[in-house]
Parts: structure tokens; C-alpha cells; sequence
């Protein structure tokens, strides 16, 4: 392999950066246009080849050092079929685009919701569930570094600015080796590196919000991107008759900064910024959350052989509340943050065989909570500290022209530290005291291995056989019982008294193409076995409780299903019609009476149907419509009455669905003519969330003191029918 073979794979990883204002000097030879930026002598041609992973040619580019001209064509159409990996599935920004939005606001999560596998936690949330898992065993990546909470307006939109997203990739277990951590899923979105040769823009303007991403060179070696969106419901109450509306804010916002720079032809460095908030400030009180992330990265190519990533990455994610208690004003802060170090190897060992190796560094930092009141003692749960150290190594090989394979396993080291205050807890779950551990003190050690492995058999050149199994770990997860996208998010570690989630998933799949790879089609089928998986006992205490793994209970559960898929990539009509079967449920002891339940996330059936037509130069339609069971949910089945007041009673955990959830978007795109004097381009899209009004359930109560003697169901739902319209432009 050459070295110009080796670059191709270098320039398809993941680019991180940070704050905008620091403008670092980094980055190895730039992304495919900036390759060519640097002015030198004239030199012989060069082919640069991009390597799929099964090591076929999947990016080929040809450029002159002296001409200002490259031609890139993207990954082979039948990648489907010979990538060895299941359960993946890639959306560009474009893609994104044509899925028809809540409110106007193209979301990348949305987009992902709708593939086979995938179901919303809640009605208009952007969280997700994959094959069973809850929403926090996915990992979810910006350029390479953790988002702990993808959500804004308590997660009817996501934190991924569309217009500076490049792509967003979904694994769906058979995550690459070199990331672990969570049981179910991998997202990866990737931000736009394209190092234009002059300064260009996207951005609209929306019913909620307005946006706009500005990229563009900096010289011959440098290329930077910021990008913004802020909405604006605080204006409109600015225009409320109310005096007391007029004082209220409620907003979010989002800025991404990078920028990278090529320092020679085999060193490359870059800076990632983002830092997102919701608030929301009324008479009762105020909350606001977000996320802030920062990374740098250093790329070099060693050889034609070999190349290295080497970045640090930190990201927080935080929440603080503050509200009126008689006549003092009380506050609570909880954030986790993470500070990581990892060195990833590429290596090339010949056309059908590579390497994948490295190692990572995570120190955690958990802060649960800690309420201040004027006039009173501060109450602050106890902070916990850990440490986490990987070691990984993968191949992937091609056997033959019909077989290729892919293995790899991961080391984890997960370490409790101090400064804690650490419970002992008796079979009984009662506190049977305590141990305060110094700072920087490790006090309890666990040591898990992770394996991935890939298999695919090609039966022609339409169509393959795959199988996959992986073995996952999750150290960390969040303390919530509920679904409807609460940013109240409480993120707690594996310990002494709690042992780490771990899953094992076996999926098989047919993949075939037909004409010409203009149409996709694809079946898998998935079991997952997990062991270790929470669950919380009967009106367990979630938030502002310093002993919450009492109230933890652990066990097993299952999920399996079957996914089929078919989609359309070309012409005027594109879309896909996907379908998924699933079963996902529980034993945990002190659940239920230790009988197995149905879990919060299972839904038997999901249907997606979104479909894109271009009606002429100047118009586009879309639609979609999902359909799914209704999430399992337990209803009281009598009541009690204590002193005139009447209780619930509840028998057996999940026996009881909500109805059915489904609804209908459409859009339409109106493309005017280009103005041969004008410096930006325009379009407009209208859209209607819910076309035919479907009141989907949201949440059901129950008023126990009615008049007849008989409780009285009350079902609420969220929306009805919204339409929006939005201006985009780019220029």
C-alpha cells in the first residue's frame, strides 16, 4: 500500500477541534480539497485511494499539485453489501434535509429515529432507543467527542445544527473497536471539513429559530467553520399584554467552532468547539442546561502504512435550577464532566489486511447535586470521581473475493476514586454504614473485556450473508424514570455496590441490491442477552438522594427482533419503507415480584415510510409516516381509601399499552429561479407536523376522588397539527 493509498483512510476519520478564538496551527494534509491548496513546484500526478473496510476502492482522487482541481466520487454503490459491518446505517446532511420537520427545524435525530431498530423515547423527543436499549446506552459523538444530552425544549429538538453537519453514521452494536463504553449503539455525527477556496454560507429562518454556518480558507493551509442558532418564543412574549409574560425568556442555542490547519504533508492539527444552553426564566423559576465540548487532535503519517490520531477531548454537561421558597431564593447545580486522552493507530499491512490499535484515558467527574438556600446550611450530595483506561486492537481482513472478516477486542479498566463518601449496603438493601475515601484515593477496581466480530459472504456481486456478534460493557448510566425528555439527567458510575451492564448481541442479515444499486434492500436478525441492567424499586427517590444505589435493583434482560428494509437512492422519487418486530423485556429480582416484565422502550411493531419526489426544477414533496405499538405502561387496577383520601393499587409491572402511536408530515420545497446577479440562492419549505391531527398519548393520569366512586383515566397529548414555514439560503 502506498502512501498516497493511506492518506485516502486517513481523511475519512472523524475531525474534532476547539474554541474559535484560540485558532490553533493543526491538522496532517487537510480533508480531500485542501490537499491540493499548497503551492508548490509542479509534481507528477497523484492517485489517492480511499479503502472501504473490506479494502476494496471506495474514494479515488486525482489531482495535479499545480492545478486547482479535484474530482471526488463517493463510496462504491454496493457498499452495502461488502462492508462486513451490520447494522449500520449512514445519512448525509442532504439526506437529513428532506425528512420532513417539527416546527421547521431540520434535526439529525429525527432523521435517525425513522431507520429499522431505532424508536423515539416519547412523542417529539430526540432521544432514541436501539434494539431495546434504553436512551443512555448509545453513545453519541460530535467530531469524535461525547454528548452527554442531544436535547433542546426538553427534547423536542436536538443539539445538531444540520447545516454544519456533514454526515451522521448509526451503528446499531457493531460499533468500531476503538469506542466502547455504552451496550446499544454508537451515533457519530460529523461536522462539515471541507476547506473551501473561498468563504461560503448556509442559514435560515424559521417560525422558532434562525441559523447560519459560515465556512471558509485562511491562507493555503488553514480552513475554518462557525456555525450558530438561537430561538426566539422570548420575543414573542415580549409583545404579551401580560407584564408578567413580558418578563419571561425561553430559548436555546447553539455555536460550533472549528478550525484546522495542515502544518506539512504528513501533519495535521485542529481545534473543535460547541457550547449549546437552553433557558427557560419565569415568576416560579428558572433551568437551564447544556453541553460544552472542546478537542484538539493531531494527525501524522508515520509511513505509507501507518498513521496516527492523537486528540484530547473535554466535555461537560450541566443543569442548574433556582426557584422561590417563601421569601429566599434556593439553587441547584449537577453536572458531570469528562477529560479525555486517546491515541488511535491505522495500519496497513497490505491491500487485504488492516490494523486498527490504540489506547484511551477518561477521568469522570460526577457531581449529582448541591442546593443553596439564603439563610441556610448548603446540601450537597456526595461528588464521584473515576478513572477509565482501554487498550484495543481490531483487524480487518479479506479472505477471498466472497469472504471478509472483521475481530477486535477491548481492555477496560474501571476506577472508583476518591474524594467520596462510599455506602455499604446489607442483602436487605439497608445502609449498614459508610467509608470516606481521600482524594485521588482508588478504591475499588473493575476489569471487563469487550470483542466485536464481523463476517460477510458475498453471493454475487448483488447481494451478501453477514453475521455479527459483539460483547459490550456500560460503566455509566442515568438515574430516570422517565420518558418524555426531562433534562434532569443524573449520571452515576459503576461501583462497589453497582456492577457494570454488560450485553451480548448475535445478528445475522441477507443484503441485496437491485438495478444497478438504485435500490437497497436488506433483512437482519438480532438477539441481545444483557446481565447487570437497572431498574429502580417501587416510588424509589431518583433526584436529591445521597443513597440511591439502596434503591437500585439489577438483573437480566432480553431483546430480539427482526429489521427489514427497503430504499431507493436514485432518481426523482427516492425514500425508504422500513419495518421492525421487536420484543425487549426484564427479570430483575424485587421487580414485579421477580416475574419477567416488559420494558419501558418495547414496541412490537414499527413501521417508517418517508418518500421524496421532485415534482419539477422548482418544487420538491416529501412525506412520511410511522406507525408503532404503544409502549407498555402500568395502570392501576383498584384503589384504597385512607382517611376519605383514595390510593391507587397497582398489580403486575407493564401488563397494560398505551394506544397505537401514528402520524403523517408532508413538505414541499419551492427552489425560485436563480438570478444571474444575485450572490446567494433561497428556498422555501412548508410543512405540517401531523397532517391529519392524531391525538398520540403522551401521558395518562388517573383522578382517584371523583364523584361516582370511580377513577377517571385523563389521556394528554402533545400536538396536533402544526404547520411551519422556513427560509433557507446559501451562498
Amino acid at each position: 500500500m502506498t502512501l498516497s493509498k493511506t492518506l485516502g483512510l486517513i481523511f475519512r476519520t472523524n475531525s474534532n477541534s476547539l474554541p474559535i478564538l484560540v485558532l490553533g496551527f493543526f491538522v496532517i494534509c487537510s480533508s480531500y480539497t485542501d490537499l491540493y491548496a499548497q503551492k508548490t513546484k509542479p509534481r507528477k500526478k497523484i492517485n489517492v485511494i480511499n479503502r472501504d473496510s473490506t479494502g476494496n476502492d471506495s474514494n479515488k482522487i486525482s489531482y495535479e499539485r499545480n492545478i486547482h482541481e479535484v474530482v471526488v466520487t463517493s463510496q462504491r454503490k454496493e457498499a452495502n453489501i461488502t462492508d462486513t459491518r451490520m447494522g449500520v446505517q449512514k445519512l448525509t446532511g442532504s439526506e437529513i434535509q428532506k425528512v420532513p420537520a417539527l416546527l421547521g427545524e431540520i434535526d439529525v435525530v429525527k432523521a435517525i429515529q425513522l431507520l429499522p431498530g431505532v424508536q423515539s423515547t416519547s412523542e417529539g423527543s430526540s432521544g432514541f432507543n436501539v434494539r431495546g436499549g434504553g436512551a443512555d446506552q448509545n453513545l453519541i459523538l460530535l467530531d469524535n467527542t461525547n454528548i452527554y444530552n442531544a436535547s433542546h425544549m426538553f427534547g423536542f429538538f436536538s443539539v445538531f445544527n444540520n447545516d454544519a453537519v456533514k454526515s451522521a453514521e448509526l451503528y446499531k452494536g457493531n460499533m468500531p473497536i476503538k469506542y466502547g463504553g455504552r451496550l446499544s449503539s454508537l451515533l457519530d455525527v460529523e461536522l462539515k471539513d471541507d476547506a473551501p477556496e473561498k468563504v461560503k454560507g448556509a442559514g435560515g429562518i424559521g417560525l422558532i429559530s434562525s441559523r447560519l454556518t459560515l465556512e471558509g480558507p485562511l491562507g493555503d493551509r488553514t480552513s475554518w467553520l462557525v456555525s450558530g442558532r438561537r430561538s426566539y418564543a422570548d420575543v414573542f412574549l415580549r409583545m404579551s399584554s401580560d407584564p408578567e409574560k413580558r418578563k419571561e425568556y425561553l430559548y436555546f442555542y447553539d455555536f460550533n467552532a472549528k478550525v484546522s490547519h495542515r502544518l506539512s504533508m504528513t501533519d495535521k492539527i485542529g481545534l473543535n468547539l460547541y457550547n449549546g444552553r437552553d433557558r427557560f426564566i419565569s415568576s416560579f423559576g428558572d433551568i437551564g442546561y447544556g453541553n460544552f465540548v472542546a478537542s484538539a487532535f493531531w494527525n501524522h503519517v508515520f509511513s505509507d502504512k501507518l498513521f496516527s490520531r492523537l486528540s484530547l477531548n473535554y466535555t461537560k454537561y450541566s443543569y442548574d435550577l433556582a426557584w422561590k421558597v417563601t421569601d429566599s431564593r434556593a439553587e441547584w447545580q449537577s453536572d458531570i464532566q469528562n477529560l479525555e486522552a486517546r491515541l488511535d493507530f491505522t495500519h496497513a499491512i497490505s491491500d487485504k489486511l488492516n490494523l486498527q490499535y490504540g489506547a484511551t484515558t477518561t477521568y469522570h467527574m460526577f457531581n449529582p447535586a448541591m442546593i443553596s438556600r439564603a439563610g441556610y446550611p448548603d446540601f450537597k450530595m456526595n461528588k464521584s470521581y473515576a478513572l477509565e483506561h482501554n487498550i484495543y486492537f481490531g483487524v480487518e481482513e479479506n479472505l477471498s473475493k466472497a469472504i471478509s472478516v472483521n475481530f477486535g477486542a477491548r481492555l477496560t479498566a474501571f476506577r472508583n476514586m476518591g474524594k467520596t463518601l462510599q455506602y455499604h449496603y446489607d442483602t436487605n438493601y439497608d445502609v449498614t454504614g459508610a467509608t470516606e475515601y481521600g482524594s485521588g484515593k482508588i478504591y475499588h477496581t473493575y476489569i471487563r473485556p469487550e470483542f466485536r466480530a464481523g463476517l460477510v459472504y458475498k453471493l454475487n456481486e448483488w447481494s451478501s450473508v453477514k453475521a455479527n456478534f459483539t460483547h459490550n460493557t456500560q460503566f455509566i448510566q442515568i438515574a430516570n424514570n422517565s420518558d418524555s425528555g426531562s433534562p434532569l439527567d443524573l449520571w452515576f458510575p459503576a461501583s462497589p455496590n453497582i456492577k457494570p451492564q454488560e450485553a451480548n448481541q448475535y445478528s445475522v442479515g441477507y443484503f441485496r441490491n437491485f438495478k444497478n444499486n438504485a435500490i437497497e434492500t436488506s433483512v437482519e436478525l438480532y438477539y441481545k442477552g444483557m446481565n447487570n441492567v437497572i431498574d429502580f424499586k417501587d416510588n424509589a427517590q431518583i433526584l436529591l438522594n445521597d443513597k440511591l444505589d439502596g434503591d437500585i435493583r439489577t438483573g437480566k434482560g432480553k431483546s430480539y427482533g427482526m429489521e427489514i428494509m427497503v430504499k431507493k437512492n436514485t432518481g426523482r422519487l427516492t425514500g425508504f419503507i422500513n419495518y421492525t418486530l421487536a420484543h425487549t423485556d426484564r427479570t430483575i429480582a424485587g421487580i414485579n415480584n421477580g416475574k419477567t416484565y416488559l420494558a419501558p422502550n418495547d414496541k412490537t411493531h414499527s413501521i417508517n415510510i418517508l418518500g421524496s419526489y421532485e415534482l419539477s426544477k422548482k418544487w420538491d414533496v416529501s412525506a412520511e409516516w410511522v406507525f408503532s405499538t404503544g409502549t407498555p405502561v402500568t395502570y392501576p387496577t383498584g384503589r384504597m381509601e385512607i382517611n376519605g383520601e383514595y390510593y391507587p393499587i397497582y398489580s403486575g409491572k407493564s401488563e397494560e399499552r398505551k394506544e397505537p402511536y401514528h402520524r403523517m408530515d408532508i413538505s414541499a420545497t419551492y427552489h425560485p429561479h436563480k438570478h444571474p446577479k444575485r450572490w446567494y440562492q433561497g428556498e422555501w419549505v412548508f410543512s405540517v407536523y401531523n397532517v391529519y391531527w392524531h391525538k398520540n398519548p403522551w401521558m395518562t393520569s388517573f383522578d382517584q376522588n371523583t364523584t361516582d366512586g370511580y377513577p377517571q383515566a385523563k389521556m394528554t397529548y402533545l400536538f396536533g397539527a402544526i404547520p411551519s414555514v422556513t427560509y433557507n439560503f446559501k451562498f
